[in-house]
């Protein structure tokens, strides 16, 4: 949780880890971003967490899929994952090339180590055209996975739910909410029988289960109501 003294404190992912530096990555879409991208170095701003449940890593065949600002926690998953010597596909979506985010740092991992990357975007300025999920089912169909993690708009993370029970595969995704108070008490994050920020952000194939009629469909608003997505 990261505040930004006098405005607003809102949920972030962890983007990077280098040495003693931990990386955020932040669109600026609202008053806590926009005031977050005027902040200078050294100036202040605080920190609560880490909170909630993160990725398992694996250490053999995985695949990533990522769609538009998903990619920054996925760039950390990335990271990790090749410290364990996981060989990794990655399936990389967003609307125009320039929101490909960190495409040349994770090109440049995956050659070294020999992980592959397939990029999409729906306007065509770069790789493939169309929205992530339309190759997805041509990868399953073709290579086995001991696991495949997930981040993006909720409608593709819906599609790759889909597709992960088809071919019988391990998914994590990484969900997204309104969170307050982070640590299950406020209420904001509830998504059927979880707490978004407590329970995950990151939640698994069995667990999605359990919230189906309400992942990818529905949200609590400000108020705390039930809205659709």
């Amino acid at each position: 949780m990261l505040w930004i003294p006098g405005v607003d404190e809102i949920p972030l992912s962890i983007s990077g880890l280098q040495r003693d530096e931990v990386s955020v990555t932040v669109a600026k879409v609202g008053e806590a971003t926009e005031a977050l991208h005027t902040k200078r170095k050294n100036d202040p701003i605080g920190v609560r967490g880490p909170f909630g449940r993160g990725f398992a890593l694996k250490k053999r065949n995985v695949l990533l899929v990522g769609g538009g600002t998903g990619l920054a926690p996925l760039r950390f998953l990335t990271q990790k994952l090749l410290e364990t010597k996981a060989k990794i596909t990655f399936l990389m979506g967003a609307k125009t090339k320039t929101e490909l985010l960190f495409f040349e740092e994770i090109e440049g991992l995956l050659t070294k180590y020999g992980g592959k990357l397939l990029a999409s975007t729906e306007d065509g300025t770069y790789g493939a055209k169309g929205v992530v999920t339309d190759f997805l089912e041509e990868v399953l169909s073709n290579v086995e996975f001991e696991i495949a993690y997930a981040c993006g708009p909720e409608p593709m993370l819906v599609k790759v739910f889909n597709a992960a029970q088809k071919y019988e595969i391990p998914l994590e995704v990484s969900l997204e909410r309104l969170m307050r108070c982070a640590i299950g008490i406020c209420g904001s994050c509830v998504l059927g029988k979880y707490r978004v920020c407590r329970d995950g952000p990151v939640f698994n194939l069995e667990q999605l289960r359990e919230i189906e009629d309400e992942f990818g469909k529905f949200k609590r608003d400000f108020s705390g109501k039930r809205t659709r997505l």
